[in-house]
């Protein structure tokens, strides 16, 4: 199944729309830092379309407004409005209707696990989430660990200060392959 990277377009929006409202399902890239720690940006999610009764607060879910999707949790069902929530937000989005929440987040995949979402936060996980929610700082730091954990590498360049940042490199001399000065050179000195 593809996997859908924007759907600010219109016509992208409503294909998504009427697959979930059939009873399929669809592949979305999370783009946004909204849900930290539950959802990372890259993970991919498989939402599945479910009858509204089946949803429950702790659920996270797909809501479509303002002509963009919203992954929350869903919070509480007061009889034609819901409210949703983003774990790392300090505060509850505005109520929808039961007709803009789409489907339930099914599956995470991540590139090291495929997870199933957990309808409670853990203490850790919701302590976590108030932390990256007020500190710009330990997000940026979280992120970019995030990243070395999936990807194996990270730039550490944008963690320093604008000021005098050294160039990085291994404990060899020798520079990470894509920091190299030039992709045929390798330093061996550890003089660049």
């Amino acid at each position: 199944m593809p996997v859908m990277k924007e759907v600010h377009e219109g016509h992208k929006l409503e294909l998504a729309v009427e697959v979930l409202n059939s009873g399929g399902a669809i592949r979305l890239e999370a783009l946004g830092t909204s849900m930290l720690p539950s959802i990372w940006p890259g993970d991919i999610l498989t939402i599945e379309h479910r009858p509204g009764k089946e949803m429950v607060a702790g659920d996270i879910v797909l809501v479509a407004r303002d002509r963009r999707f919203f992954v929350h949790r869903l919070i509480a069902k007061h009889s034609s409005r819901w409210i949703t929530r983003g774990d790392c937000l300090p505060q509850n989005d505005e109520s929808v209707a039961e007709v803009q929440v789409l489907g339930k987040v099914s599956l995470i995949d991540r590139k090291t696990a495929v997870l199933v979402p957990a309808p409670r936060v853990s203490p850790f996980a919701r302590s976590l989430a108030w932390t990256l929610c007020r500190s710009d700082f330990l997000r940026r730091i979280s992120l970019r660990a995030h990243r070395f954990r999936q990807n194996g590498s990270v730039d550490f360049s944008l963690a320093l200060p604008s000021r005098g940042r050294p160039r990085p490199r291994q404990a060899s001399g020798r520079y990470p392959r894509d920091r190299r000065p030039d992709a045929g050179a390798t330093v061996t000195d550890g003089m660049a």
